[in-house]
């Protein structure tokens, strides 16, 4: 009787737990409910993107932050206004099925759809060792963005170098051999984040994660819908 009590309550919980996981907490929202104007392409959604395909956990193209990150984003959105340039985002709140996702596709190493535009120069086996690809990501804390400058005028990208996600040096933040226009757009982009407490991630300059994050510790599971 006992254990059949405590099974039932373990089943119960495990439930409630899941159902948990499938909701967007409270201090989560969406991003184009607090800059109406910000660009996005998220790719993870589709399947222009490393893995070639759909990623599992985006059921919709939208970005999703913690409240806090958002609003931090907000004043960079502001600030890059008045010199002519806006963000694009690529990706921000990642599921962690996602991240299993990426790992999953990293260990099927002859699914190599998308390698010429991605990591042309690299073993797919080795991502994970060369730090492109984790089993738990800042994303997943919900105060992570991957993300771009355009130009107000036509809305086209600027040039940084290199396309986002693409796996090798010269996305480094440090990669030597990029021109000086490139050099300086990365750093317009850089200096705009760090002003309003986001970090950089030294090998992608796509990457940035607000400093005073609300979730250190905790990756969320929640479908992007």
């Amino acid at each position: 009787m006992k254990l059949n009590f405590c099974l039932s309550i373990g089943l119960v919980f495990f439930a409630f737990q899941t159902k948990a996981q499938q909701e967007m907490p409270q201090n989560f929202v969406y991003v184009k409910e607090f800059i109406p104007t910000i660009n996005l392409d998220m790719r993870y959604f589709g399947s222009h993107n490393f893995t070639g395909r759909p990623v599992h956990g985006y059921e919709k193209p939208v970005a999703i932050l913690t409240k806090r990150a958002a609003l931090a984003l907000q004043q960079v959105e502001k600030y890059l206004n008045k010199q002519g340039l806006a963000l694009k985002i690529f990706d921000a709140y990642r599921p962690q099925r996602a991240v299993d996702h990426f790992k999953a596709w990293s260990l099927a190493t002859k699914d190599t759809i998308a390698k010429r535009e991605f990591y042309p120069l690299l073993d797919k086996k080795n991502l994970f060792k060369l730090g492109f690809i984790a089993s738990k990501s800042g994303h997943s804390r919900g105060s992570t963005v991957d993300l771009t400058l355009v130009d107000l005028n036509d809305h086209k990208e600027i040039d940084m170098g290199a396309p986002f996600d693409f796996f090798g040096d010269i996305s480094h933040h440090n990669y030597s051999g990029l021109t000086a226009k490139q050099k300086e757009n990365r750093k317009i982009l850089r200096q705009a984040m760090a002003k309003f407490g986001f970090k950089a991630y030294d090998k992608e300059w796509w990457h940035y994660t607000l400093q005073d994050e609300p979730y250190r510790k905790t990756y969320f599971d929640f479908i992007v819908k």
